[in-house]
């Protein structure tokens, strides 16, 4: 006997660990099936599941459940990230509270503190994933610093830098100053913030009238490593100019002014300072000018001289030396400061205005970015993302939604070099060992290196190793093929590769889809998979970003603790439509918990009915109106699920299932079935639990991928199968009763006749407990005899007294409304007065015209839809929407009353 109501808490943990002690998530190699692959984004391993954890892991765990009950071997391959500076940090600090430091103990002893921390600590994700009824094979876990993936990282660096397509190159990089170094793009976090463009007057040399050039800038500090002032081509306020020299202040250097179209005329001055050590696009100008790019700020953004000591000059009235000197081990802000305050003082500094901008920021240390001038190993992207393109150009790899390969196509054909190198002491050591001459030997090992170094200098000499770790992203990059055994060529690598789909969201399709493609193509000579799902972002209910800041974050596991894994999946799946970002906001959790609910009660309902499966049942044997009206339905409901899928409409597939269990099965199918179950009509009840039997079934195989919890428990108690068995168990297939059409088209019938009722006794204001007649003006005969025949359900759902042909004059005070051919008469004088329920919607009228006209007014104003925030403008486009639908209501209430 079922208990009265679901308990996730109790239940969802203890069928999680039979089904994971039962092997039911694992793939099987040996089998004849076609096997079905998706391979996780690998989570840090110091992280902890929040929503966006949430959404693409349930989106992949619904496929592969889907997939699992349609008979394909699926392999869903689990592992995490051994994540470089997160980890670090989260270690770093730990020895901190200890009083030491990673310097303290040495390299080779903080690896070892690493590895300890992730024997106790690293674990964590993969415990969270299993309370979302995550279905990976946990056996074939991996991380990307097991011994067989660091075998792999091996092998790829060594054979790209012997084809030529890693190397040493310096140039400019984000620089994190708090771990002293480089980061990649996806680990800077950009954020607006207040500060002030100050414009200085750069003096030109030789110059006879005494002219300037003024600049603005919000890095003033930097202007000591300043190489040139550059102006447009085509501003004829500098033409005769370019070619000349200004002199820098505070240094006394003399630098040229050079004709570039990095300058926009439009702003500001139309003249811009290069720094070609401290900022991306100045890098660019230098080298197309071939400018000198001396640091200015070193690996702890403190200003360092060492490379213009011998460019200072004293300059009276604009630089000297001495001053300059001061600066030297300076943090930014107070170089900075002093930097202002001497060109104020000297009189260079024409104007200081506020100025808003976006300034970078580490993600993991907070520290303000700093691109810096470095040599660093980098990857020829280039050259690794042609065939790529070619990849998605040819359908060998497709996107979904396919907007997106508009991006993939925008960041590939402009990729630059890849760096690589990252300086810390955790991750892959780069495999690099250093002669006395600098002279570089790539290897497998320092075995392989020393043999390189005597081949190359006729005798042995001792090595230095580098000190820098590979980037994540590059062991990242190899996920598809290195879990499967790469370099050996395994049976798994055989029959699991290339992958069927990758779910990922748009923000990391450069960082880690375009590379694992670069990278699959190149070794494996095929792409690591064939779609690629791209969801939007998770954002609360109003459409806002969630941030701690703002209190609008969601715990993912707070929500399974609340409501179930179940009722949280379902929301996910719910909201997840293509190309939109999904809008989640515990309320909407809460709500189909009561789906959960719903489902566990009309199992319920079922039970205390007699309701049981029955071995032999054939669907083609029912012969009832009501069964085969049911029959035909789920068979619309599975086909409809499928194309979802199998579309990766996960909203659609949810909304399928939605409709059909709680509109269909619950409310109407149940609903019909009550006097049956009660009835006399005995082989007419046995046909009708058959059915219901059936059907129940179905909804948990149709429901199982999304909702493996409640499901599994209900198959259970129902005697379907074993405990796990619903997870194999055959996906459902669309069966339709032949000959269906005019039970079909009965019931559909009823269905809409109750339905047209109930609305307008709602419109209306109709008590619930004041049954009303019903008239049938210009009803054919087969509308009187179907209302004959249910007259039972009419009676009993729409609140309807009776049913039967209208004879005579219309009666006063009836509201009326059409279903077919016929009209229904509804008499309500003497049930609700009629005059007041039209004033009162005329009233309701007027007010949502009001309403309307007010939210019109504002969308309509381009500078409100320009200026106000995009969640905002989405509200009130809502907000209208209501309005409208509302207004429409009421429109059709006083419609009934003419």
């Amino acid at each position: 006997m079922l208990n009265k109501s679901f308990s996730p808490g109790e239940i969802e943990p203890v069928l999680y660990a039979e089904w994971e002690r039962e092997g039911a998530f694992s793939a099987v190699p040996g089998s004849s099936a076609q096997p079905y692959t998706i391979m996780i984004p690998p989570p840090n391993v110091t992280g902890t599941l929040h929503v966006g954890h949430a959404l693409t892991m349930t989106l992949q765990d619904t496929l592969i459940r889907w997939r699992r009950m349609q008979g394909r071997d699926t392999l869903w391959q689990p592992g995490t990230d051994h994540a470089g500076i997160a980890t670090q940090m989260v270690v770093e600090r730990t020895l901190q509270k200890e009083g030491t430091s990673r310097q303290a103990l040495g390299r080779e002893a903080f690896e070892q503190r690493v590895w300890q921390w992730k024997g106790e600590s690293g674990g964590g994700i993969t415990t969270q994933l299993r309370r979302l009824g995550a279905s990976l094979d946990w056996p074939r876990e991996r991380f990307t610093m097991d011994e067989g993936l660091s075998k792999a990282v091996l092998e790829v660096f060594v054979t790209l830098y012997r084809e030529g397509l890693i190397y040493r190159d310096r140039r400019l990089v984000n620089w994190d100053p708090a771990f002293r170094s480089a980061i990649s793009d996806l680990e800077v976090d950009n954020r607006e913030v207040q500060g002030s463009l100050w414009y200085i007057r750069y003096p030109v040399a030789d110059d006879s009238e005494g002219r300037t050039i003024t600049v603005a800038t919000t890095r003033p500090e930097t202007l000591l490593g300043d190489m040139a002032v550059a102006v447009h081509p085509e501003d004829e306020r500098y033409a005769g100019l370019v070619g000349r020299f200004v002199v820098l202040p505070l240094t006394g250097r003399r630098i040229p002014i050079v004709a570039d179209s990095y300058s926009d005329p439009e702003k500001g001055s139309g003249a811009v300072k290069i720094t070609p050590a401290h900022d991306f696009n100045d890098f660019e100008v230098g080298r197309r000018h071939q400018l000198a790019m001396p640091s200015v700020l070193d690996e702890d953004a403190r200003v360092t001289l060492a490379e213009i000591a011998d460019d200072l000059h004293a300059v009276d009235g604009l630089a000297d030396p001495a001053f300059t000197r001061v600066l030297e081990g300076l943090g930014r802000d107070e170089a900075r400061k002093a930097v202002v305050a001497e060109l104020e003082r000297l009189g260079w500094l024409e104007k200081i205005e506020p100025h808003r901008n976006q300034v970078p920021h580490a993600e993991r240390s907070g520290a303000v970015v700093e691109p810096r001038l470095t040599t660093q190993w980098y990857c020829d992207a280039a050259t690794l993302a042609g065939p790529a393109i070619a990849a998605v150009e040819t359908g060998q790899v497709r996107f979904v939604p396919q907007q997106w390969e508009n991006t993939f196509f925008a960041w590939m054909r402009d990729i630059q070099p890849w760096c690589i190198s990252r300086q810390l002491w955790w991750g892959h050591r780069i495999p690099a060992w250093y002669g006395p001459d600098g002279h570089v030997f790539v290897a497998h090992d320092e075995a392989q290196a020393l043999d390189q170094a005597r081949a190359h200098y006729g005798r042995d000499e001792a090595l230095t190793r580098d000190e820098d770790v590979l980037d994540t992203w590059f062991s990242s990059a190899l996920w598809p093929f290195s879990t499967l055994g790469w370099p050996e060529k395994t049976a798994d690598l055989a029959r699991y590769y290339p992958t069927d789909v990758l779910v990922t969201g748009f923000d990391i399709i450069f960082f880690w889809v375009a590379r694992m493609m670069m990278m699959g193509l190149h070794f494996m000579k095929d792409v690591p998979f064939r779609t690629v799902f791209i969801h939007g972002l998770v954002r609360d209910e109003r459409g806002q970003k969630m941030s701690k800041s703002k209190g609008n974050g969601i715990d993912p596991l707070d929500m399974v603790d609340q409501y179930g894994a179940d009722a949280l999946r379902f929301t996910v799946c719910a909201l997840t439509g293509l190309g939109r970002d999904v809008k989640l906001g515990q309320k909407r959790i809460e709500e189909y918990r009561s789906f959960v609910t719903k489902i566990w009660n009309a199992a319920r309902f079922c039970e205390m009915n007699g309701v049981a499966p029955v071995a032999d049942f054939r669907p083609e044997s029912v012969t009832s109106p009501l069964g085969r009206w049911l029959l035909d339905e789920a068979a619309r409901a599975v086909a409809d699920a499928d194309a979802a899928l199998e579309a990766y409409r996960f909203d659609e597939y949810a909304a399928v299932c939605y409709r059909f269990v709680w509109n269909c099965f619950c409310d109407w199918f149940l609903e019909f079935a009550k006097p049956v179950f009660n009835g006399a009509d005995e082989a007419l009840a046995a046909e009708i639990r058959a059915v219901a039997a059936h059907v129940l079934g179905l909804i948990l195989r149709l429901l199982q991928p999304v909702m493996p919890f409640v499901t599994d428990e209900l198959w259970v108690q129902f005697g379907f199968g074993g405990r796990g068995s619903l997870m194999t168990a055959a996906w459902p297939v669309p069966e339709r009763p032949a000959d269906a059409a005019e039970a079909v088209a009965e019931l559909d019938w009823v269905v809409r006749f109750i339905s047209a009722i109930r609305t307008v006794r709602a419109e209306m204001n109709v008590p619930p407990s004041r049954l009303a007649p019903v008239l049938l003006r210009d009803a054919d005969d087969r509308t009187i005899a179907r209302a004959a025949r249910w007259a039972e359900a009419i009676g009993r759902m729409a609140r309807v007294s009776e049913v039967e042909p209208l004879t005579g004059e219309m009666p006063r005070g009836a509201a009326q409304l059409v279903v077919d051919e016929a009209t229904l008469v509804l008499p309500l004088a003497g049930i609700i007065d009629l005059d007041q329920e039209r004033q009162r919607l005329e009233k309701e009228r007027g007010r949502l015209d009001g309403e309307i006209v007010k939210v019109e007014r504002k969308l309509g104003n381009a500078d409100f839809v320009a200026r106000a925030k995009p969640e905002v403008v989405e509200e009130n486009r809502e907000r209208l929407a209501q309005f409208q639908s509302e207004r429409a209501r009421v429109e059709a209430a006083l419609g009934y009353l003419a």
